[in-house]
Parts: C-alpha cells; structure tokens; sequence
C-alpha cells in the first residue's frame, strides 16, 4: 500500500510501521501488547488476545483502568462476517437517588470517594461476553490462560512507566478542592504507595491483592465478581465506608450485546456502539465531513481543523440533548445518523468562522483503547476505563480493585437527559471504532481521551482515508483538541506545538480561542491502530507516541 509521506516528520528515520500478515496488537501499554501477541501465538483469536490485553492493563496501567471499571467491545467475526457490540457498562446501585445526595447537602456527585463509585463496575462481565463469544469462534484457550500475565505481573511486580509515574505524582499533590491527594482516599495509599510517597519512572509495583482477586476470577470463573465471596468482600467494604453499592446491585449486573451504528464515509462502513455510549456522536461527525470535500482543505491546517471542529460542535449539541441510557429515554439514532441530516448539517458550517457553542464542555475522564486483528481476520476494537485518573482513587479493602467514578457523570438536575436514576447507566465518553472495506475490517482504530474521543478519530479517518497518511503517521501527527480541561468546563481549542505557526493565527482568525501545548501532548490522549490492507493481506499497527504503548505482529 502506498501512503502519502507525512509533513510532520521530524527526522529521517527509517522507522516504519510494524507490518506483518499473521496478528497484530496495539495498545497503550507495551506489556499488554505483548501479552496479546503471546495469545495469538498460542493461537487464541482476537479476542482471546483483546482479553489478556485489557488483563494486563488492569494491572500496569491504573491510572487509566482497572477491574472496577467499564469497557465495551466491538468485534467483527471473519467466519460470518458478523459485527458484534458488548456494552460492559454499570448501573447505578438501588441506592442511587438524586435525594440521597440532596441530603448530603451536594448539588453534584463527588468526583472522588466512596459516594463517587455509585455504579457497578462492568469489566469483569466484559471480559466474561467476549470470552463466551471468543468460544463461539473456536477458541482453544481457558480464562487461566488469558489471565496469567497480569497475574504475574501483579503478584512479581512491573516497571512503574512514564505515565504511571505522572498520574501518581500529579495526583498526591496539594490541593484545597481535595480532588487530588488521593493519598487520602481510603485504600489508595496502602496500595499504589507503599513506601510513603509516589514511585519513580522504574520503581518496581507489586499488587499482590489485585493478584489474588485475579486468581480467584480464573479458578472460579467472572462471576465470582458479583455473586461470589469476592462480591461479598468488596460491597462490605463498601457499607462499612459509606458507599452505596449492595450485594444486590452487583448480582443483578451483566453485560449486555448490542447491535452495532453505521454510517458511511467516502465508500467504507464507519461503526460504532450505540446508547448509552457517545459511538452515535463520533459517527455524527464523520457523517457531517462526508458532505464536505476534506481533501481539499489541506492535511493539518487551519481549515482542516476548522471543519472537524465545527462538526464536533454541532455532533456534541445533540449528543448531549439525546444521549443517556437508552432504557430511559427514546433517543433519535435513525434521525441523527441519516445522510439527509448529515448534510443539513454540514451547510450549517462556514468555513470564514467559527460557530459560538451554546453550553460550556464538561471535564470527562481518561481511559485505555486497544486493537487487535488476527490471521483468520477477526478483529477487535476495545476500550476500558475508570473515568478519571484513578477513579474514584478507593481500593476495596484486601481485594485490591480500585474503583471507578464513572457514576459522578451523572447529572442531579431532574430536567437534565443524564440525570441521575436508580438502576441507570450514565452516558458513557468510552466508545470503540472501526471501519470496514467490503464487509472486512480495514481501519481498527480508537483513543483515550472523554471529548477528545470523537475528535481524534476524525483526525485519524481523515488522514488515512482522504489524505493517505500511514497509520503511524496519522497517529504520531500533532493533533487538537476543542474543550475537555482538568476541572474546568470549557470551550477553547488546544493545539500541540509543532503545527506551522499560521496555523495558529489563522484559526483565531477564524473566531477560535487558541492554546498552543507542547509538541506532544498527553492532553491530546493515547490512539492507536491497525490498518488491514484487503490486497496484500498486511496488517500495519501504529501506537501513539504520547503513551507508554506499543504496536506488535508476529
């Protein structure tokens, strides 16, 4: 396959994309990619290595995921080639009401503590979804198999990254709001910092209570996590330390399949997962650019992020009108995906400025997306998180499963289309792509980031398909982001350093609040993909070089 050479390239570097036509694995962790390519070698399918991946990430990565988070999949199965969605997202607990907080004198849901984790972590049941179907595919392995590496990793320990490192640091400092200093939090010190402070770049980790827990869900199987003794252990914890979760809620939970979202862009089949995740808003904006001609914009300049930006726009405003636990409200998908509105929509964009947002975007979280396609031609778009940074930053006593704080997303305004409602899921930022050739996967892509999501996977489908970046160009290129800051709703759009500098001013120009960042950014998040080349049989892997990940075939 031929690709355009990139404008960003720094150095002459004979570097090129990891190529092979057996598997390949990308991640944001290179331990976990390893651990994926080790299953395919084994000869498990794309989701045996998806599963072992997202394990070890559970381990090695915290501050992104864990198993007391969500995660939600989409696999494409080569035999049939059938498109498979699993939403592995928690409900509120029976508990959950917007009264239980008014009472407590709070206008929100904190985003940290016991009263943050109001949702029933799904990954578990994730896990199990895709093992079952995984099964389906012939599958040789058992859940052991998949499960120990992270198991290793663990109980012996694992290189503290870059990444870890930051969020431990950034996370322990002073802080008057206390959404920091998760030292506090109960837990979180006795496991991620047992010497006394945070650990430095190398410092070994050793999580012998997660090992454990693990080891129970291989020898037990996934739903020892929520109507087992592990169950029991973890909503004890949490009565005894004013959390709101039952024993109840944790054995009505499992993960439910879902029918995959569409639309088309220049000739292949975007998908996506529907409500309660943001899937709809990320296929919204490739549905509003393919009535406009991208290519001619220019690749990385102003008016091509102008054009992304403004369709992000109008795709957030109905998101967030629309989007919510679809058991709780009638959402307009047909309306909102059709090809008419897409063009209405497009018209409403003008390229000498920009479109003033009516509402102010809220801060989301952080998360782990990860690839993996295999040589029968299953693949997997996956995503796993614990919202922000560490979650609600509590560790549930000895089971070592550090929680998530997605239930915080949740609105306390009764008018509000996400409010909060016992037995309900919150809408969810995490949301897993691909795009398919023929019925075939072509393009298994995605990132981390809460609104930076559907942004940067409209920066990468634009420059692979209408400017013909490689994979790892395309992922490595600076990239922008309009809204999301730590804390703070906002609206302005952030822009990594290394565009040309009239970049810059022509988009303020344009109307735009521009903030320049560093050349690469972990604001901007950690994508990755796998471009499968349907003539030659190549599969290409990128990862992003804003993360401790790692692309790998064998």
């Amino acid at each position: 396959m031929h690709f355009t050479p990139s404008p960003y390239s720094q150095t002459e570097s004979q570097r090129v994309d990891p190529m092979t036509t057996r598997g390949m694995v990308t991640s944001p962790h290179y331990l976990a990619t390893q651990a994926g390519v080790d299953t395919l070698r084994k000869g498990g399918t794309a989701l045996d290595a998806a599963i072992a991946v997202a394990a070890v990430l559970a381990v090695v990565y915290p501050q992104m995921c864990s198993i007391g988070g969500d995660n939600f999949w989409l696999a494409h199965e080569a035999a049939t080639g059938s498109l498979h969605g699993i939403n592995a997202s928690g409900r509120s607990g029976e508990k959950a009401t917007r009264d239980f907080y008014a009472q407590k004198g709070l206008a929100a849901i904190p985003l940290r503590g016991p009263l943050a984790a109001c949702t029933v972590p799904g990954v578990v049941s994730g896990w199990d979804a895709a093992r079952t179907l995984s099964l389906s595919w012939g599958s040789p392995l058992s859940l052991a198999d998949l499960l120990q590496d992270a198991i290793a990793l663990a109980a012996e320990g694992f290189a503290v990254t870059p990444s870890l490192a930051y969020w431990l640091h950034e996370d322990c400092k002073a802080d008057p709001q206390g959404y920091r200093q998760l030292q506090n939090q109960p837990g979180f010190a006795s496991t991620f910092l047992p010497t006394g402070k945070p650990a430095q770049v190398g410092e070994l980790m050793r999580l012998p209570h997660l090992a454990a827990t693990l080891s129970l869900i291989a020898r037990e199987g996934p739903r020892t996590f929520y109507e087992g003794e592990l169950a029991e252990r973890m909503t004890r914890w949490l009565a005894d330390n004013g959390g709101l979760l039952t024993a109840r809620d944790f054995a009505a939970h499992d993960a439910e399949t879902v029918t995959p979202l569409s639309v088309h862009y220049r000739g292949l089949e975007a998908c996506n997962l529907p409500p309660n995740t943001q899937g709809v808003a990320s296929l919204s904006i490739l549905n509003i650019l393919e009535h406009m001609d991208v290519a001619s914009l220019g690749e990385g300049s102003a008016q091509h992020i102008h054009a992304i930006v403004e369709a992000t726009k109008l795709a957030f405003a109905e998101r967030d009108a629309h989007v919510t636990d679809p058991d709780f409200a009638q959402i307009p998908l047909d309306h909102m995906l059709s090809p008419t509105h897409g063009r209405e929509l497009a018209q409403r964009i003008r390229m000498d400025c920009a479109i003033e947002p009516a509402n102010l975007l809220e801060p989301k979280g952080d998360t782990c997306w990860f690839g993996v396609v295999d040589a029968q031609g299953n693949a997997v778009s996956a995503i796993q998180s614990i919202f922000h940074d560490f979650g609600a930053g509590i560790v549930a006593g000895d089971t070592g499963v550090l929680l998530q704080n997605r239930g915080s997303f949740f609105s306390l305004d009764p008018t509000h289309v996400n409010t909060l409602e016992p037995l309900k899921r919150t809408m969810h930022t995490l949301n897993p792509p691909m795009l398919r050739k023929n019925g075939k996967p072509w393009l298994v892509y995605g990132t981390m980031g809460g609104e930076g999501q559907p942004q940067t996977q409209a920066a990468l489908v634009t420059r692979m398909v209408d400017f013909g970046l490689s994979p790892h160009d395309a992922v490595a290129a600076p990239r922008w982001l309009y809204g999301r800051s730590w804390g703070v709703p906002v609206n302005n759009l952030r822009i990594e350093g290394r565009f040309a500098p009239q970049v810059a001013a022509t988009l303020r120009h344009l109307g735009h609040d521009v903030e320049t960042l560093g050349g690469f950014s972990d604001l901007m998040g950690h994508a990755g993909a796998i471009l499968c080349d349907q003539t030659t049989g190549l599969f290409y892997g990128a990862t992003d070089p804003r993360s401790d990940g790692l692309a790998a075939g064998y």
